[in-house]
């Protein structure tokens, strides 16, 4: 321990309750304020976990988000205001940690992860908590732990549920023993289009500072091995287990992670997208057009404008059903799934595309 780390006499009164803690007591709090901790994501869950590990005294929280505030965001993302739309995600939330903390340092990475900066960045840490919202961004963080043996402390959120686990610590499983491919498009849209709970990420968030905390201070049973998962409506926890696979300790480097989820797009494939006036002057002159909904049938059921309903997961296996040659416009709840079917529909030779431009936000 260095000489930086011992607690000065207003950090013990801000921290009295740790020290009166058997488990933790002045050698784990000294630990706490010794240690670093990267959050990846300062969105949901990310906004609980800074807050929770800013206030136990983690002495230095690494920020790494390249996301501006958005007004939908305010629902459940809890460190940012009205006055912070449009500002970047990460600085808003360095300034209020470094105002609730000023014991702890706060380093502010304002950047995109990818396979070519995560290892230099990871190495800096000691501990990485995945807050991010998408499975490219997932593989990579379990990736660059694993090759730097880095513990990482997992969350997910989906609607009214949730999933917490450690992946990597002393050896452990993985994120790829437990996940060992990504969903197909479609299987698994983010909240902008299928919505989430606004306190769900604060419940899976408080549980990731948790873990984070048991790690750090070498206190209790870390959720090595076990996957908790949490049903918010019929508020029920349950716990599965699931066992290391040793070869996915035996990576052979970062690879391209939007290619293997998926989430790629080839400049030969851009999509157009079409603005929802456009749509609806087109629909009103009954010009000739497919409109195609590629959302799942709750949410067709729920609203409609018409078209054809073919979920995005269905897609590929339903093109032969598809008239060729007539103007297709596909869309979904907020445009990202219709982007994914239209360059689908182009890569397989269908065209004019387009993709409802913010789908039904708009119309």
């Amino acid at each position: 321990m260095s000489p930086t780390d011992e607690l000065l006499p207003e950090e013990h009164k801000r921290y009295s309750r740790h020290l009166l803690l058997p488990e933790i007591g002045l050698a784990g709090q000294q630990q706490l304020k010794a240690t670093r901790v990267l959050v990846v994501g300062c969105g949901g869950l990310g906004c609980p976990v800074l807050q929770y590990l800013a206030a136990a005294g983690v002495g230095t929280l690494g920020l790494l988000d390249y996301d501006t505030v958005d007004e939908s965001n305010l629902q459940r993302q809890v460190l940012y205001s009205t006055a912070d739309v449009g500002r970047p995600k990460a600085l808003v939330a360095a300034e209020k940690l470094r105002a609730q903390n000023p014991f702890i340092t706060v380093l502010v990475h304002q950047l995109q992860l990818a396979a070519a900066n995560a290892l230099p960045l990871f190495a800096a840490y000691d501990v990485v908590v995945d807050c991010s919202d998408n499975f490219a961004t997932r593989y990579l963080v379990n990736d660059a732990c694993v090759l730097l043996d880095k513990p990482l402390v997992f969350g997910a959120i989906f609607k009214f549920e949730g999933q917490v686990s450690v992946f990597n610590y002393q050896q452990g499983p993985t994120y790829r023993c437990l996940y060992p491919t990504p969903p197909t498009p479609g299987e698994a849209p983010n909240c902008s289009e299928i919505g989430v709970l606004g306190v769900l990420p604060g419940i899976i968030g408080t549980l990731q500072a948790t873990e984070t905390l048991k790690i750090l201070t070498g206190i209790g049973e870390v959720l090595r091995g076990r996957l908790l998962l949490l049903d918010a409506l019929a508020m029920r926890f349950q716990t599965i287990r699931f066992a290391l696979v040793p070869a996915n300790r035996q990576l052979p480097g970062l690879i391209d992670y939007a290619a293997f989820c998926g989430d790629d797009q080839p400049a030969a494939t851009a999509v157009a997208e079409m603005p929802a006036a456009e749509l609806k002057r087109r629909l009103l002159a009954h010009e000739p057009l497919l409109l195609l909904d590629v959302r799942e049938p709750h949410e067709h059921a729920a609203r409609s404008i018409g078209g054809r309903l073919i979920p995005l997961g269905q897609l590929a296996a339903s093109l032969a059903e598809l008239p060729p040659g007539v103007p297709i416009v596909v869309h979904c709840a907020s445009g990202i799934r219709s982007k994914k079917a239209a360059r689908l529909l182009l890569d397989h030779g269908f065209g004019p595309v387009y993709s409802l431009q913010n789908g039904l936000a708009d119309f």
